[in-house]
């Protein structure tokens, strides 16, 4: 994947305001990235986001006290865990608090649905 500045500039700003949650979000980037090749990412509604063709399927967002990995169609998605917070009709997401909630909330099965819908 080519180098995107705006990109590097947003994960070296957030490395450097909040090493903690910079840290959270290139490893949620570097999940996203592992399943979903081809995708295009971009800074977006103050976050970053993950494009396959034209739909917006993933963005990582920082919070004040979590990292909130949304997704679409996340309604549509299968949450045997429950996981997936929210109630609209259409957005889900899970709120990541530490590093340890990207294996434990199954952040990759979420990912992975959410590439494949």
């Amino acid at each position: 994947m080519e180098a995107n500045p705006r990109i590097d500039n947003f994960i070296q700003d957030l490395m450097f305001t909040d090493r903690d949650k910079g840290e959270i979000s290139v490893s949620l980037r570097e999940l996203v990235l592992k399943i979903a090749l081809n995708v295009r990412e971009e800074i977006k509604y103050g976050g970053l986001v993950f494009v396959s063709g034209k739909r917006l399927f993933c963005g990582i967002f920082i919070r004040e006290n979590h990292i909130s990995v949304e997704f679409d169609k996340g309604a549509e998605m299968q949450d045997p865990d429950n996981f997936l917070e929210g109630s609209g009709t259409r957005r889900r997401h899970l709120k990541i608090f530490q590093k340890e909630d990207i294996k434990n909330k199954k952040t990759e099965y979420y990912i992975r649905q959410s590439f494949t819908l």
